[in-house]
């Protein structure tokens, strides 16, 4: 798999990977919650970089990856392509490449807080509300 950085012109899949995956692995979010964080999210992804992404054969990104002072910020993989190991290279590329050693987990996503501890990651406080406030906690992780 190869890594490399997203453009402008990528946005909207990128968006599309995003809800994809948010919808297939955030069971805790309802749609109301979702509907309030789409417009966020595509504020923040238009300003964001670099996104480094994974695509699939046409050239269309399918994960996606964040990472800003030492922390990933964001990685989304799309639903289909889940379980193939597209998480684990950025993951591993934010690490060795880019220096992350922390992360921000929403504590009801299970899945993401094992693939985390999987790669070495620990958690070391918990913040009750996420960034909108919500009632929504964070498990903030860092490399042991």
């Amino acid at each position: 798999m190869h890594i490399s950085k997203a453009s402008s012109a990528d946005a909207p899949q990128l968006f599309a990977v995003w809800e994809a995956s948010v919808r297939a692995t955030h069971d805790f979010l309802d749609e109301a919650q979702l509907q309030r964080l789409a417009p966020l999210v595509r504020e923040l992804m238009s300003s964001y970089a670099p996104i480094y992404c994974l695509r699939d054969d046409s050239g269309a990104p399918f994960a996606f990856l964040g990472v800003s002072n030492n922390e990933i910020d964001m990685l989304f993989v799309a639903p289909a392509r889940r379980g193939q190991g597209a998480g684990r290279v950025l993951a591993e590329y934010a690490i060795a490449t880019l220096g992350a050693n922390k992360v921000g987990v929403n504590e009801q996503n299970g899945q993401a807080v094992g693939f985390y501890e999987r790669l070495g990651f620990r958690t070391v406080s918990r913040s009750p509300l996420d960034g909108q406030g919500e009632p929504l906690p964070i498990l903030h992780m860092e490399l042991a």
